[in-house]
């Protein structure tokens, strides 16, 4: 029997008279809103609290990417795969029932939080479930999608405002990516204590829906552990960040790491470091994070220029460029594993506000009132994410406490979706990210 859809009278129609429901272009979209597109599932998708023709983001778009020589999408391979059917269909399932926004609210913060700790426990060791890899990060991030679209489609029993449905789907993904539950146990001030983040997959169009993070990898294996280090035991808490420049916009940078740094001696991280996948063969500490914005896009194709806007809410330096103040050499010295670790000096100036000309440095310090071109990871959200996150720390006053950037290796697409031919894949990444952690517990036992 066909559901009927909860869909108010003359919606249908007036969308195929008007065009996508009457929503601006991409070209005269709202900046500050992802880009979004119109698409109508089949009706096996369709349920009844689910309005098909809502405008979805282009990171949702892929959810139903279809890889050559497969019959179902690559995202609902990998969601089955880690186990995580379940949280979706729970957040559908109760979504059509919910009769209030308070309601809503409660329901969306306990959905995302429950989906983080359940990849984190996957991921760990303590939940059993699913064929992916242990490690596998990609199961939580097309998880995370199938659930933020779930809520942008959602028909619900009350009047719902856009901007209250854009709050519903942040909570979800603030707590799906670990952001909301972040906290230090009180103890000694000089506890060791480490706040990291890493990021989702990114470049996924195509063959690339396939694609892994390894530092989203790292994050999923630290988060709330506790690890050795030569100078004693550090607690580690972790977070995932988006490939999204309008979420680093809309201050996620600032919320994890400033919220982190503002808290109380005993509670507050003494290392705070950014994780991303670098362009080489081994790991590079990165000396330098600049403000600038090369205008690569990011996961919805949308693409930023020009100094990274300042967060509102907290206390920011206006600095160009931003020194790490990571132990390097402790963290080269300490032997963590097969894989060359190095400084990277490299960043890149101009004199001009535009930019032009510029040249590169692998030596030395900026110019005074030079205009940051790249750091030594780039210009794009990995060497933002690093510039965000110190730029907080040194308007919140704490100049030596350590901060900056790891690079991992770069990896290739793994072979297959999911099965026994990633095992070699997967194989290197676990030996690598255990020398994450070596290169992490270096860094904590530098503390003072």
């Amino acid at each position: 029997m066909k559901k009927s859809l909860r869909i108010p009278a003359g919606l249908l129609a007036s969308a195929f008279a008007v065009g996508s429901l009457g929503f601006a272009a991409p070209a005269t979209a709202v900046p500050e809103a992802p880009k979004l597109t119109t698409t109508v599932p089949e009706e096996s998708a369709v349920n009844q609290c689910s309005n098909p023709l809502a405008p979805i983001t282009v990171e949702e778009q892929r959810l139903s990417v279809v890889l050559q020589g497969q019959s179902r999408p690559t995202a609902s391979i990998l969601i089955e795969a880690g186990g995580f059917n379940a949280n979706v269909d729970k957040l559908v399932g109760e979504l059509c029932s919910t009769a209030t926004l308070a309601a809503a609210k409660t329901l969306v913060a306990a959905a995302g939080n429950q989906l983080w700790r359940d990849a984190v426990d996957r991921a760990q060791g303590r939940l059993q479930q699913g064929s992916a890899e242990q490690i596998d990060d990609r199961p939580l991030y097309w998880a995370r999608l199938a659930m933020t679209k779930a809520v942008r489609q959602w028909l619900p029993l009350f009047v719902l405002e856009p901007a209250q449905r854009d709050q519903l789907i942040k909570d979800l993904d603030y707590a799906s990516r670990g952001v909301t539950s972040i906290g230090f146990p009180a103890g000694a001030e000089d506890q060791r204590r480490v706040l990291l983040t890493g990021f989702d997959p990114f470049f996924l169009d195509g063959t690339g829906a396939k694609r892994i993070n390894p530092s989203g990898i790292a994050a999923l294996q630290l988060d709330g552990k506790e690890i050795e280090t030569e100078n004693g035991p550090a607690v580690v808490q972790a977070a995932m960040l988006p490939v999204d420049w309008r979420a680093f916009d809309g201050g996620i940078v600032e919320q994890i790491y400033g919220t982190a740094l503002s808290a109380s001696a005993e509670q507050r991280p003494g290392t705070i470091i950014t994780i991303s996948q670098g362009a080489g063969a081994g790991y590079n500490i990165e000396k330098w994070a600049a403000s600038n914005r090369g205008g690569t896009q990011d996961n919805n194709n949308y693409s930023a220029r020009g100094d990274a806007p300042q967060a509102s809410g907290w206390p920011q330096v206006d600095n160009q460029f931003i020194e790490t103040t990571l132990p390097a050499q402790q963290m080269i010295d300490a032997g963590t594993g097969t894989r060359s670790v190095q400084l990277n000096p490299k960043f890149c100036e101009s004199a001009n506000a535009s930019r032009t000309p510029s040249s590169c440095k692998t030596s030395g310090a900026p110019a005074p009132g030079s205009y940051s071109v790249s750091g030594g990871g780039g210009d794009y959200l990995s060497n933002e994410s690093m510039y965000r996150a110190n730029r907080v720390r040194l308007g919140l006053g704490l100049t030596t406490l350590a901060g900056g950037h790891l690079h991992t290796p770069y990896y290739d697409i793994p072979p297959v979706i999911n099965g026994s031919g990633n095992t070699a894949f997967f194989d290197t990444l676990r030996r690598d990210t255990q020398q994450v952690v070596n290169l992490v517990a270096a860094a904590a036992a530098a503390q003072p």
